[in-house]
């Protein structure tokens, strides 16, 4: 999570982030996020990426049902949130520590009682204290505009390969402003398979699908 400052007069085209709610339908659910650009920059507003993740989970093309999930930099925690409503077993929603009473305050106005119970709101920073989460111990890993700081590019991946057994699906959401954002999947394609499976042409985000490249067998 970054923070950026506070701007009185925003662009047009970032109008909607200044805004101090933003609502959306999903899984059969009216969802009203808040939003503080204000306090916390970046991370506490709706992204379009985020809006087209919850658009390809809703095609059912990744089973959520009785899955164990992660959402990392979840920002408002659409995404987790979304997953919870589509039937994922467990949820784990994180971002890095300012962010966690913004977050859980939305998470418990949007579920539904009965499936709160199945979600958990938690401090991570990646490629840090990573053994408080089980290694292998997720089968979906959502990320939702998380590539953008090249400086956290390693201790993402790491905590990808923390995080995912080799059945894992990595799903990550991405709107390819700079070089280096390439880079990263460049980067990605090391260590996992990685391909394109959905593009919002109207808001130019790509939605990738990885998953772990098997360990090489020598003969």
């Amino acid at each position: 999570m970054a923070l950026v400052p506070y701007v009185e007069n925003p662009l047009p085209a970032l109008s909607k982030l200044h805004n101090s709610s933003a609502q959306f339908r999903f899984a059969n659910h009216d969802l009203h996020l808040t939003q503080d650009w204000k306090k916390l920059g970046v991370a506490a507003v709706v992204w379009d990426a985020a809006v087209v993740m919850c658009i390809y989970l809703e095609m059912g093309k990744v089973e959520l049902k009785g899955k164990e999930v992660i959402e990392l930099g979840a920002g408002t925690g659409l995404v987790g949130i979304v997953a919870a409503l589509l039937g994922a077993k467990r949820v784990t929603i994180t971002d890095r520590e300012p962010a966690m009473d913004f977050l859980s305050a939305n998470v418990k106005a949007n579920l539904p009682q009965d499936t709160q119970g199945s979600v958990a709101v938690s401090e991570l920073t990646w490629g840090e204290g990573l053994e408080r989460y089980t290694a292998g111990g997720y089968d979906v890993v959502l990320g939702a505009d998380i590539v953008y700081l090249e400086d956290t590019f390693v201790p993402l991946l790491q905590t990808l390969e923390h995080l995912c057994s080799d059945t894992s699906v990595v799903l990550l959401a991405c709107k390819i402003r700079y070089k280096r954002d390439t880079d990263f999947l460049s980067m990605l394609k090391q260590r996992f398979t990685v391909e394109e499976v959905y593009y919002d042409k109207q808001r130019d985000i790509h939605v990738y699908k990885s998953w772990k490249v098997p360990p090489r067998r020598d003969l």
